[in-house]
């Protein structure tokens, strides 16, 4: 079904979300209500976060282990493996001790989880959003809260960069890209280094070219058709999905036949240690590019040759989307509600959420992320003051479009068909690539409506 496009409300959301940021957290303390509150309530029972994101385990261990000890209440978090979500969440739901707090990535994951998903309306927390398009609405019932907003678009080295004899500002769209990019590439030898990353196509990985990266395409022809989701994908910008890829494969720091193999910390090590120009990846991957060093990190924006991304931004939005277990206890589900609300609005868990030098009593710097609620935290993490001076220069942000993609298996068979073309890039191996995005994507959707 195709709806009115909803850029101009999202894109104001996500400015004012990115842009929120004051010198400290609200109060830990509040009136605790029949849908929320705070440490101060007498809920009797225990949080079971399943927690979506790997990179951030260990900070929410800690996190759930300073609420434990500050109010009394036990707070259990498990995290599903990287691309394993989905899967955990339904075995684990199937348990009697079933996860108390959950994620869903955005309406299309929430037709499968609505039926458990307590209304979150009139809840503190809800009250702590910056701006209700963060919630996640099924009909009249807040079915879930984004808790993170988070961009990406290509990270850089500008040393590497300005070795190569280059600067930013010589990157306005696709075309001057691709020129950089081939110059590097004819050149490598000489200068010691590539110019992208290995984009690997194992679990660790993929979801950045599947996922990410072909969100671009989507955003476009949403864009141009003025829908925010379709039952049927054209494939618009199908052709300048193939151009963005085969710049980022053959211009790597390994040949396109042996992406297969790679993975995420290979790509990661190759731009840390000054392998490659370019990586693409998002603000959540700070802490692992920080020993760069600040002044050292450039993001661009992705350009893939559609008219007007002269004036395109980052990629800026959310799939992270916290719901509670309706069929958890009254007791549970209030543990966990004031566990949200405390994450939010106190010091201890903005400060946590949001990062920085000293963020944790451990000494971590905490999940740097940028959250959408009265409590954000001016950041640390100079992705993120990157992004946000994409936004104050009045640059267009690219909408997360992904989280109307039909389902995970339609990823994994566009990711399948990626990785066969990259070995062989033929038109017939992309004529695959096309049925998975375009074919994959109407049986997909249908089979999620019926």
């Amino acid at each position: 079904m195709k709806k009115k496009l909803l850029a101009a409300g999202m894109a104001g959301a996500m400015v004012l979300g990115v842009l929120a940021g004051c010198g400290g957290g609200s109060s830990s303390t509040a009136t605790s209500g029949s849908t929320g509150g705070s440490q101060t309530s007498e809920a009797k029972g225990s949080v079971y976060y399943l927690n979506f994101k790997p990179e951030q385990d260990a900070q929410w261990q800690e996190l759930a282990k300073l609420y434990t000890e500050e109010t009394g209440v036990e707070v259990k978090v498990s995290t599903a493996a990287s691309g394993n979500y989905e899967t955990t969440l339904m075995s684990e739901m199937a348990k009697s001790s079933a996860p108390t707090l959950f994620q869903v990535n955005g309406p299309v994951g929430l037709a499968n989880w609505k039926d458990y998903c307590y209304d979150l309306s009139g809840s503190a927390v809800a009250g702590e959003l910056s701006d209700n398009a963060f919630a996640l609405m099924d009909g009249d019932s807040m079915a879930g809260i984004g808790y993170v907003i988070e961009t990406y678009g290509i990270i850089y080295n500008k040393d590497l960069l300005s070795q190569a004899g280059y600067a930013e500002e010589d990157i306005t769209d696709f075309d001057s890209f691709k020129a950089v990019v081939e110059d590097i590439t004819a050149r490598k030898d000489e200068l010691g280094f590539s110019a992208f990353t290995s984009a690997g196509m194992d679990g660790s990985s993929d979801w950045r070219f599947k996922t990410h990266l072909a969100n671009l395409p989507i955003y476009y022809e949403y864009k141009a058709d003025g829908i925010d989701d379709t039952d049927a994908i054209k494939g618009t910008y199908l052709d300048n999905y193939r151009a963005v890829w085969d710049l980022y494969i053959n211009n790597a720091t390994c040949e396109p036949a042996m992406l297969s193999a790679k993975t995420g910390d290979d790509a990661t090590a190759e731009f840390v240690s000054g392998q490659a120009v370019f990586y693409q990846n998002g603000t959540w991957a700070y802490a692992d590019v920080a020993e760069l060093g600040d002044e050292t990190l450039g993001m661009l924006p992705i350009y893939i040759g559609a008219e007007g991304e002269e004036n395109q931004g980052l990629c800026t939005g959310t799939e992270n989307y916290w719901c509670v277990n309706k069929n958890a206890s009254p007791e549970d589900i209030q543990a966990t509600l004031d566990f949200m609300y405390w994450c939010v609005s106190s010091e201890v868990g903005t400060k946590a959420m949001c990062g920085g030098e000293g963020a944790m009593p451990s000494g971590n710097p905490g999940m740097g992320f940028v959250i959408p609620f009265k409590g954000n935290l001016e950041s640390e993490n100079a992705l993120v003051n990157i992004a946000n001076q994409y936004v104050a220069d009045g640059k267009e942000s690219v909408l997360w479009c992904f989280s109307t993609m039909p389902s995970e298996n339609w990823k994994n068979v566009l990711g399948s068909a990626l990785t066969t073309y990259a070995a062989d890039q033929t038109d017939a191996n992309w004529e695959t690539v096309r049925a998975a995005f375009v074919d994959n994507w109407a049986t997909e959707k249908a089979a999620s409506a019926s």
